[in-house]
């Protein structure tokens, strides 16, 4: 009998799968990209038409051997990676790797991992596209160009390790532009006046009636001599209420009118990112990263793992016939046939929308969050019933909303309220969308008086209130990628990485959900700006997304594009290289003068962050650090501590800031060198041990070992002769290297992306290990170490490092947070 091999991106996603199968098929993960440009150098030819170098990524040839071997011992081969441009540039890599085998190769796409979908998926199999394959090299080699050839030019004239990026800048560029709109917004004050009226003559009592109806309202002043009213002080809010009180109120307008509120379409990723950052605070990678747990697979007890949900990247509102008729079917059983519209909803897309996947929507939506809760983690929960709920109530009735607005006149004064009522709760009974501020905008039942126009009405009370306008809101991470999207930047499956590489980056930081620039992301913005208008330009963006759109469907060439782009950006770089400012040195001039000499102040940048000094240095050596106001104006932070002197020359102790904090240097500097904590830090100061280590000599000049710490806090053997011997290595742990063969042992080690540990034979043995290593077998494949994990969400426990075995037991005591790394 015939033997198929189908290979997929993720060993989940091929569990699902192969219990679907059967026998008759071979399935294997990929486990994500096989190839990619290299990462130490450009990887483009740029003379010979931008032909990408693409290799092998680290680690991938074992799986390539062990894809080629299973390709070897079957009649056909499957490839069934995400239907995007990403999965399609993976099938590709993949069939160049095994196309030695001479096999057929079919190209399927799995929209959802439902048994009907993936039997649909295989009977229809497609050739490779080469047009979608060519639209994902091209934005590939856009992105290497743009950032392998600026960031070597912010290294140079900042500090190593930033980066430029094709989308990401303009991303960083939005927020900026939003933080400077919030420091230049100057408030103004404005008062509102709210009276409370009653229906029943001056002097009666108001009570509310029994059946719900009201005796008092409140109206608020908004026509002053029939122009929209505007109190800007105490005085002539005060003139006006006096105005007011001598005023006979009456009923001057009343309009009654009856809304229908229509449901929202279902989630397309980038809705699906926002209204999950809204309801569940989820950023966009962790909203990504638990849709994909739910459409890989989700172990569902004897039913075995199931897809809950369909492909997550798409852009499209489109559903199926079949899902369509089975949600009606359903909001008829549960809410009845009320609640289900004449025809189905159907939702435009957005210009420029890839209509080749549906919405995210549940693959069964009987289904119910109830009925797999007990199979979900709360977050996996969390999200599907989200995704469920606003599948169901995008195919249910709209809402019937009774609105009544009122208008009393009050001398020359309009006053106005408005009331609404829910009559028919349509789509509400289940969801709502969530707005920006974190309220759902659910139409209350703002209730008003049986009111009739010419009715005379009495005051109770006048209230006026003082106001400030308020500056623009800061980004959140739902409405930077609600802007992003309407301006047509980047594309959904890329908001979460962008948003993840600038925060890594410490261009952005986040504080409630908000988003606001770091003083770096402030320098690394405006550099670009001015040396890389076109790329930091979010017009020029969008419309590159659109001519990746063209190459996908053909209309366009990839090497065209390439070449009409860097022929401009070239000359742009030339230009930059030569007169971008270089903030180690020159830095950028401020409007502060120095307080030494007649010259400007610069803003340069140095082992420590940025800081001010004298644009005339070395002939004025002034510096200092230094803040921002609420203007976003720098305020310098060169100054006294309590009048404190220096213990060593008299001098006086300014404050600076160094690697680990602010601290009091003498300002005698560099003849007196003396330094101590801020006043009430001293219990703050690191305290490095230096304890003598039994039996440990060095063996470059025999002295004794002394115990240390590294800046990143890791203890390490250096010789007590320093610093005429210069010898240290790391303290072994007496844990094995988990390599076959290597016969070194762990040692703890750091770098700027945190700690780790590693092989002591480094160079030669390059394991790193990510988690605290246990000496402890693993039970299921005997691997020698284990390793202790923690997560808030499902605490301390045991994991076996080797990949293809994933054991792991909870432990009953909790492990330190502070010593294991998050998993």
């Amino acid at each position: 009998m015939s033997k198929s091999l189908l290979i997929v991106e993720s060993p989940t996603k091929a569990r699902t799968l192969s219990r679907y199968l059967g026998k008759d098929f071979i399935v294997k993960a990929s486990v994500g990209h096989v190839k990619d440009l290299p990462k130490n150098k450009l990887g483009i030819d740029l003379k010979n038409h931008f032909q990408p170098e693409y290799q092998l990524i680290r680690g991938k040839k074992a799986i390539m051997k062990e894809l080629s071997q299973a390709a070897g011992q079957v009649d056909a081969i499957y490839l069934g990676s995400d239907p995007d441009r990403e999965g399609e540039a993976i099938a590709w890599h993949i069939a160049e790797e095994i196309e030695a085998q001479g096999k057929p190769v079919h190209r399927v796409l799995f929209h959802e991992l439902t048994k009907k979908a993936i039997q649909d998926a295989l009977a229809h199999p497609r050739d490779l596209n080469r047009s979608l394959f060519e639209a994902q090299q091209s934005r590939r080699s856009l992105d290497r160009l743009v950032g392998y050839l600026i960031s070597p030019l912010l290294w140079e004239k900042v500090k190593r390790g930033l980066s430029a990026g094709r989308v990401q800048s303009v991303a960083v560029r939005l927020i900026c532009e939003r933080e400077r709109e919030i420091q230049q917004f100057e408030t103004e004050e404005y008062w509102s006046i709210t009276t409370r009226l009653s229906t029943k003559p001056e002097g009666e009592p108001a009570e509310k009636k029994t059946d719900r109806s009201i005796d008092t309202f409140s109206v608020r002043l908004w026509r002053c001599q029939k122009q929209k009213c505007h109190v800007g002080n105490e005085e002539d809010a005060q003139r006006i209420v006096e105005t007011l009180r001598s005023c006979a109120f009456q009923v001057a307008k009343v309009e009654r009118k009856t809304q229908r509120r229509h449901p929202v379409p279902p989630f397309i990723t980038s809705t699906l990112q926002q209204e999950a950052a809204r309801k569940l605070r989820f950023s966009a990678k962790r909203t990504m990263g638990v849709a994909q747990q739910l459409y890989e697979g989700v172990d569902l007890g004897k039913a075995g793992a199931v897809g809950l949900i369909t492909y997550m990247r798409t852009d499209s509102t489109r559903l199926s016939d079949d899902s369509i008729q089975a949600v009606r079917d359903h909001i008829t059983e549960v809410w009845g046939k009320p609640f289900v519209p004449g025809k189905p909803n159907f939702f435009k897309n957005k210009k420029g929308a890839q209509d080749a996947h549906e919405a995210i929507r549940p693959t069964d939506v009987n289904q119910t969050p109830q009925a797999v809760a007990r199979f979900l983690s709360k977050e996996q929960l969390a999200l599907y019933s989200l995704i469920w709920k606003r599948f169901v109530a995008c195919q249910m009735a709209p809402a019937v909303i009774a609105q009544t607005t009122v208008d009393v006149s009050a001398g020359s004064f309009i006053l106005r309220a408005t009331g609404s009522v829910v009559q028919f709760p349509g789509f509400l009974v289940l969801y709502e969308e969530t707005q920006e501020n974190g309220e759902n905008g659910k139409e209350g039942e703002g209730l008003l008086p049986d009111l009739q126009q010419g009715q005379a009405l009495s005051l109770l009370d006048i209230t006026p209130k003082q106001h400030f306008t308020q500056p623009p809101s800061r980004f959140s991470e739902a409405s930077l990628i609600k802007e992003l999207e309407e301006r047509g930047i980047g594309r959904p499956s890329t908001y979460a990485t962008i948003l993840s590489t600038i925060l890594s980056k410490e261009y952005i930081t986040q504080d409630k959900q908000r988003l606001s620039p770091t003083e770096l992301g402030f320098i690394i913005n405006d550099l670009l700006v001015e040396n890389f208008p076109g790329i930091v330009n979010a017009e020029f963006t969008a419309k590159m997304e659109e001519s990746l759109d063209g190459i996908e469907e053909g209309q366009q060439s990839y090497v065209q594009l390439l070449e009409e782009f860097y022929q401009k950006f070239a000359v742009t770089l030339v230009a930059a290289k030569a007169n971008m400012r270089n903030l180690k040195s020159v830095g950028l001039v401020t409007n502060l003068d120095c307080p030494r000499c007649p010259r400007r102040l610069s803003l340069r940048w140095g082992r420590n962050g940025p800081f001010i000094s004298c644009s005339g240095y070395p002939e004025c050596d002034f510096a200092s650090d230094y803040e921002r106001d609420e203007k976003g104006q720098i305020r310098l932070l060169r100054a006294t501590v309590g009048d404190e002197s220096c213990d060593k020359c008299g001098g006086t102790m300014v404050l600076k800031r160094g690697r680990y904090g602010a601290f009091l240097a003498c300002s005698g500097y560099p003849e007196c060198k003396n330094t101590r904590p801020l006043p009430g830090d001293e219990a703050k100061a690191p305290q490095i041990p230096n304890l003598q280590v039994a039996d440990q000599k060095c063996e470059k000049c025999g002295g004794q070992f002394l115990v240390k710490q590294s800046r990143f806090g890791i203890p390490f053997l250096a010789c007590a002769n320093y610093p005429k011997c210069k010898n240290a290595r790391p303290i072994p742990t007496g844990i094995p290297c988990p390599a076959k063969g290597c016969g070194g042992e762990l040692v703890e080690r750091a770098s700027q992306r945190g700690r780790f540990f590693g092989c002591s034979k480094y160079p030669e043995c390059k394991t790193v290990i990510r988690g605290k290593p246990v000496r402890e077998p693993c039970p299921r494949c005997e691997s020698p170490v284990m390793l202790e994990k923690y997560s808030k969400r499902t605490g301390a426990k045991l994991v076996c490092p080797n990949p293809d075995c994933k054991y792991q037991q909870a432990l009953e005591q909790p492990a330190d947070p502070a010593q294991v790394e998050a998993h």
